[in-house]
């Protein structure tokens, strides 16, 4: 935690020779490492987030970004592994081994294709924050995920999504809505995001119209699919969002922030100052009664906390605490704003 603060808020490079070794040191980490198979991949399938304080049962792509929140270098033995991997991830693999627990039976072919996009965009935003931007395979890959979605807010179902199937409305088969993935993937390609002006500029104004009350189930071909990765809209846009749920809050103002659209948007600049105004005298985050860990975090959050080694049981917590401060003094770094270290 005190080598990610150093190296990312307070942005310092200590010369001692055993600084880059600091990182491993988080026996989170080596128990992730010791728990990775010789191919790269983790027990859990790819997407699997395992509930609670658990860390066994969790799959590749989380498993491989809670590894770089930890600091481990991208190119250390078992993330390059992994890296290797993820671009044939990138490159939707046609081999079904490579679904996963996405493989539908019967190897249905739309959720076929479904799982390869789902896996293609989470690979993507795992690259990107493992700092591949200038891989063109992943620049491919971006330009042509980034294509889809702007097809989708060009055309009248971004306006009107839903269908009415019985007595329920569903997200229309041609609907393309952005996913949490492809916003962390954005986060990470300052270049790419410079180079697509005109589409991140319809992608704020998507992701701040009101989240609709209808659940994200969409029609893939024959079937109702949840599609909980999929945004609707301004994700963060309550007091009471932000309490139910604290790692996916602040996995979403941390990416607002590195897309640059945090300070653009008063309402999320203002939840991120009433998370601030919790911290004490320390300046350390203090939890609210109305805060809660939720059991279950999704798996495009759940790489961001608990970072340290502390026993980290459900709010109030010590490594909670320590886990939220931190993440906060990174989301006002990357917003822009001055810190001050005491």
């Amino acid at each position: 935690m005190q080598y990610r603060l150093i190296r990312d808020v307070v942005q310092e490079r200590p010369t001692s020779r055993t600084w880059p070794v600091v990182p491993y040191g988080s026996r989170l980490g080596w128990y992730l490492l010791a728990t990775q198979e010789a191919d790269g991949t983790w027990p859990g399938g790819m997407l699997a987030v395992p509930r609670g304080r658990e860390v066994a049962g969790v799959g590749t792509i989380p498993a491989y970004r809670r590894l770089l929140e930890l600091g481990w270098d991208p190119e250390a033995p078992g993330l390059s592994a992994t890296k290797r991997l993820l671009f044939r991830l990138l490159a939707e693999d046609d081999d079904p081994g490579y679904l996963a627990e996405l493989r539908p039976a019967g190897d249905d072919e739309d959720l076929v294709l479904r799982g390869r996009l789902l896996l293609r965009e989470a690979a993507a935003a795992a690259l990107a924050q493992a700092g591949h931007e200038a891989d063109p395979r992943l620049r491919g890959a971006a330009r042509r995920l980034v294509a889809r979605v702007e097809a989708f807010f060009r055309s009248p179902l971004a306006l009107k999504p839903w269908v009415r199937l019985g007595n329920q409305h569903v997200l229309a088969p041609e609907v393309a809505a952005p996913s949490f993935h492809l916003l962390i993937m954005l986060g990470h390609m300052p270049q790419f995001r410079s180079e697509h002006s005109e589409f991140m500029e319809r992608l704020f104004t998507y992701l701040t119209q009101p989240w609709p009350r209808q659940a994200a189930i969409q029609q893939v071909g024959a079937h109702l699919v949840e599609q909980p990765h999929l945004v609707l809209g301004d994700f963060l846009a309550t007091r009471s969002a932000l309490d139910s749920d604290m790692p996916s809050a602040l996995a979403w103002l941390e990416a607002m922030a590195r897309i640059g659209f945090l300070d653009r948007h008063e309402g999320w600049v203002k939840l991120l100052d009433r998370t601030l105004d919790d911290r004490d005298r320390r300046k350390v985050w203090t939890p609210p009664r109305s805060v809660v860990m939720p059991e279950q975090v999704p798996v495009w959050a759940w790489p961001v906390m608990p970072l340290s080694d502390a026993s980290v049981g459900r709010v109030p917590s010590t490594g909670f605490s320590i886990d939220v401060t931190f993440r906060l003094a990174l989301i006002a770094r990357l917003a822009g704003r001055a810190i001050d270290l005491v």
